[in-house]
């Protein structure tokens, strides 16, 4: 979806709702004391960049920027979820904040494939890729 030399950002496949974006950098990287000097440098940057497209195409009540790097009790590849939190979101599953995502989690559900692609094509003009 979008791209800078170290990272990729992608919408999430998971179970955290349309509008969540992965940042997360090309390089395989399990801990986020590993990143590159260039990785680093573009990563406060980009996640500003990318909050504030989720801000903008979303307006959440939050942005949620959260990093995730665990895949069955074992470090996995780092990246960040960037998650916007609605007021309809946290009506609806009674929760915010990490309980929010762990509800969301609960729930298991995917998102739909149709608004997912609708999202992100407002994020391709937004973040301009």
């Amino acid at each position: 979806m979008h791209e800078t030399r170290h990272w990729v950002v992608e919408h999430c496949v998971g179970p955290l709702g349309v509008g969540t974006l992965l940042v997360k950098p090309f390089r395989h990287v399990l801990h986020l004391a590993e990143v590159s000097a260039g990785e680093s440098a573009e990563l406060g940057p980009l996640l500003q960049r990318v909050a504030a497209a989720v801000e903008e195409v979303v307006r959440p009540e939050q942005v949620y920027t959260c990093l995730w790097s665990h895949s069955g009790g074992v470090p996995g590849h780092v990246h960040f979820v960037v998650q916007p939190a609605t007021r309809d979101l946290m009506a609806r599953f009674g929760a915010y904040g990490p309980a929010l995502q762990v509800a969301m989690f609960g729930a298991g559900e995917v998102p739909d494939e149709i608004a997912v692609a609708a999202i992100c094509d407002r994020y391709r003009a937004v973040l301009g890729s």
